[in-house]
């Protein structure tokens, strides 16, 4: 009788072939896009800076797989990140040890916890995904590949989701909303307009309350030893408070004034108002289409 149970298929005659999945996370750190990376415990490439992944297990699915190796290698866990599957790798030779073919998956997150190296992956950090597209850093396997498809997905996707909000908290303001966009297109909105757009568009809705403000986050020191000032300049934004001394009489101008950083106010001065997705799918149009370099502006 036959291995296959009488199917009339014996896996011996095929090479063998593995499977593995990849992982390209994506936050904003700094006003700047990151990437999730580790480093390398083993060999292959032991020490060089790849993608948190690993082989599927015999009982397991594609998801669950990239779930666990990136809960495994990086200690993020799948509930704090949004997670979509890419595409398939699968080039002779991608992989020195055998025939492997990988499936990766791009995510995106807001909050996201220091991640912690485990299993195979001696470290794992956030990297600037400038440092990788200037190449700066170079990834092991053919990650950065991987890396460069799932940038120009996430960067296709703003154009007709709601994913920016993905790399907010669940609540934000317009203008972080923004932020978004121009660090991940790389380019400068206007304002006035962006704001316009989201206002009108369905796939955002406002909250019904505004971000706290400087007292109510942290209440000043009213007391002889402290008094909280608000002064308006030129060169700061309108959320910039001054913390001053009851003794800054006694102080050198320049040590008077600090900067006391809040979040961010309407041009008037006023709180800004709140924002949230309306679709938990995030299948909604967005709010404003990409620049392109073939596109007028």
């Amino acid at each position: 009788m036959s291995s296959d149970g009488g199917l009339g298929y014996n896996p011996g005659d095929y090479p063998p072939v593995a499977v593995t999945v990849d992982v390209a996370l994506f936050a904003i750190r700094r006003e700047e896009l990151h990437v999730l990376l580790i480093q390398r415990g083993i060999e292959p490439f032991a020490g060089a800076w790849a993608l948190p992944g690993g082989f599927v297990q015999p009982d397991e699915g594609l998801d669950a797989a990239a779930a666990r190796e990136l809960e495994e290698e990086t200690g993020v866990d799948e509930d704090s990140v949004y997670l979509e599957q890419l595409r398939s790798y699968g080039s002779p030779g991608r992989d020195p040890r055998m025939r492997v073919v990988t499936v990766a998956y791009w995510g995106a997150c807001a909050e996201l916890p220091s991640p912690i190296g485990g299993s195979d992956a001696a470290q794992a950090e956030l990297v600037p995904v400038s440092e990788i597209e200037d190449g700066d850093i170079e990834l092991a396997f053919d990650h950065g590949a991987i890396v460069s498809d799932a940038l120009e997905r996430v960067r296709a996707k703003l154009e007709y989701t709601a994913l920016a909000a993905r790399f907010c908290d669940s609540e934000f303001t317009i203008s972080e909303l923004r932020k978004v966009y121009e660090t991940i297109w790389d380019t400068k909105l206007d304002p006035g307009n962006f704001q316009r757009k989201v206002r009108e568009n369905h796939s955002f809705r406002r909250v019904g309350r505004s971000v706290p403000t400087a007292a109510e986050q942290a209440a000043p020191d009213l007391s002889a030893e402290g008094v909280y000032l608000e002064r308006d300049e030129g060169s700061w934004g309108p959320a910039d408070g001054v913390v001053a001394s009851a003794a800054m009489a006694f102080l050198e101008p320049e040590e008077v004034f600090q900067r006391a950083p809040s979040r961010a106010r309407t041009r008037s001065g006023r709180p800004a108002s709140l924002w949230t997705a309306a679709d938990s799918e995030l299948t909604l149009n967005s709010p404003i289409p990409r620049r392109r370099a073939s596109r007028k502006a």
